[in-house]
């Protein structure tokens, strides 16, 4: 009794389950400051077992969580704080991880698949042929993005067979997809790998014929195994994971059957899918990692943005990129709330620049020396970098691009290239953010950002100086996980937790302000862009997809944006 009358009495708490690629982390915070009490994190093991291929022992993923869960827990009651305050535990994940496992047993069917190379287009002919996309003849007609097509591609529809000849082609198909989902077709969402799994592993196909198997992402599969497994689980996804299956609708909010049909995918394996606040048995909350951070960040004002160099832009409605950019769900904060979608746009440099300098070329040892190599001649001299290493992303979409350094002189040093490889972090944003400008019609009065590269402080003055706006970092490492709790504890019937910055009056942050002039920074642009036109048609040879060339590891370290509009914030949100 005397050790739990000396407990620390904090208040409402609120936790996060942060489940990611590399590590899972357990982190609980104080729903009235939103300072981090205590965390636990556990590396999780990956296998390659082909070129491109990545995965994950699902069950040493749940196992993890469990870990981070009770040494969080040990370590609170070591600090005497009262863990049953913990109100409400939310989580965030990795998004288009993909895992299937058996209801009755509880047990995966296969590793959780992370990444996979297949040849796409040769995948895609063979499904025309055993019926998999076979639309009725009349389907042309039944969506807008067809009339356009049909107006666009000069397409007259009489012939079941005329239509299928168009579909052949599988850009034309991706339109399709695209105008349903917000994403092109790529073996990167979870649509492709689930057909795969079906049609690969025995027991997968088993399961599936006997009404036994169940599909999820990394959040589908937590929740319903904390929330009771096989017995009594919650199968549940939420809309911002649903959002990059390519399976969903992000116009109706739901499963699109079409698309189930034409993937030959049984939609009685799918989880229900829910808003990404809300109670979910013992979970409260589930976000993708990048929209959960975009909580975090609590970018919630018109013409604001925020980057963690990975992938997005927030829009008030969804709206079709005609600058390289994907459409997807950025968050749904409650069952009656409408959903606020984002534009994301990547570019495959931010986590690969510094250990190429490292591991390739060999003139740094640490992040920290190629911060220290550019300040030190504050300049690249003339000297740019386009590292496009395996083609370029958005806007570019060019998978015959590749890396160079141009512009150099006898000068030039290896400080030049460690301040050249800064700026291009920083010329690549800049190239993302003109493409949300132009689709969305919003420019940004500042660019909140967070990750790993944020540390570097000559890098966050350069994105500054580049875009002609402040960089704003906020004190709060861990916004992934933060976003996540504040999306559980700002929950109806939880409500420990509100989403009014106003309200967070103790979460600092740091401004970088501009301080070269326009000029000298559109000069700098423009010489980046002559050297990225450099770049362009290096590879003579070019593979069908720049989804199946370029490593699908860079896609989610890329460069990533939202720009939101504040009349879709949780508590200020009306329907139109």
């Amino acid at each position: 009794m005397a050790a739990s009358s000396n407990r620390i009495m904090l208040g409402p708490l609120v936790a996060a389950i942060d489940q990611g690629t590399s590590s899972t982390r357990f982190l609980v915070f104080n729903a009235k400051t939103a300072e981090l009490l205590s965390h636990h994190q556990v590396e999780i093991k990956q296998s390659f077992p082909k070129e491109g291929w990545v995965e994950e022992d699902p069950k040493e993923i749940l196992q993890s969580v469990y870990e981070c869960m009770d040494r969080t827990c040990e370590k609170m009651t070591q600090l005497n704080i009262d863990i049953s305050n913990i109100k409400a535990v939310g989580v965030t994940n990795q998004r288009e991880t993909t895992l299937v496992w058996d209801k009755e047993t509880g047990e995966p069917l296969y590793n959780a698949i992370v990444f996979f190379k297949v040849p796409m287009k040769s995948k895609f002919k063979f499904w025309l042929k055993t019926g998999y996309f076979s639309p009725p003849p009349d389907f042309l007609f039944q969506t807008e993005i067809y009339q356009n097509i049909e107006k666009n591609c000069a397409y007259q529809a009489t012939l079941h067979k005329t239509l299928l000849a168009k579909l052949n082609n599988i850009s034309y198909f991706s339109c399709f997809i695209q105008h349903k989902t917000g994403l092109p077709i790529s073996t990167y969402f979870s649509a492709v790998k689930l057909r795969w799994l079906m049609d690969n592993v025995e027991k997968v196909h088993e399961a599936v014929l006997s009404h036994r198997a169940m599909f999820g992402t990394v959040d589908s599969w937590l929740i319903w195994s904390l929330t009771g497994g096989k017995k009594g689980g919650v199968h549940c996804t939420d809309v911002t994971n649903a959002s990059r299956t390519m399976l969903f609708n992000i116009h109706t909010m739901d499963w699109d059957p079409e698309l189930c049909k034409y993937f030959d995918i049984p939609m009685e394996i799918l989880p229900k899918v829910r808003s990404s606040s809300e109670i979910y048995g013992l979970m409260v909350s589930c976000l993708g990692d990048q929209s959960a951070a975009l909580v975090g960040q609590m970018c919630f004002k018109d013409g604001q943005a925020k980057n963690t160099y990975g992938t997005g832009c927030f829009l008030h409605i969804p709206v079709m990129s005609d600058h390289g950019l994907l459409t997807t769900v950025a968050y749904k904060l409650g069952r009656d709330k409408p959903a606020c979608y984002a534009l994301e746009g990547s570019v495959a440099i931010a986590g690969a620049v510094v250990p190429w300098l490292k591991n390739n070329l060999g003139i740094i040892q640490t992040s920290t020396e190629l911060e220290q190599l550019a300040a030190d001649v504050g300049t690249s001299y003339g000297c740019y970098f386009v590292p496009a290493f395996s083609g370029l992303y958005a806007p570019y979409w060019e998978p015959s691009a590749r890396g160079i350094i141009c512009g150099l002189t006898q000068f030039t040093n290896r400080s030049h290239l460690a301040f050249a490889a800064l700026e291009a972090v920083c010329f690549q944003t800049r190239e993302i953010l003109d493409a949300m400008n132009q689709d969305s019609g919003i420019h940004l009065s500042q660019l909140q950002v967070d990750g790993g590269m944020t540390s570097n402080r000559l890098l966050m003055q350069l994105q500054a100086d580049i875009l002609c706006i402040p960089v704003v970092k906020p004190s709060m490492p861990e916004t992934t996980a933060l976003g996540a709790a504040m999306a559980a504890g700002a929950a109806e019937g939880v409500s420990v937790w509100s989403l009014n910055p106003e309200d967070l009056t103790e979460v600092t942050s740091e401004k970088f302000e501009p301080q070269i002039n326009p000029e000298e920074s559109e000069l700098r642009y423009a010489r980046w862009k002559k050297a990225v036109q450099r770049a362009m048609n290096w590879e003579t040879t070019e593979p069908t997809s720049i989804f199946s060339s370029v490593p699908l590891g860079f896609y989610i370290l890329g460069s990533m944006f939202m720009l939101i509009g504040a009349k879709y914030i949780a508590g200020q949100c009306e329907s139109e």
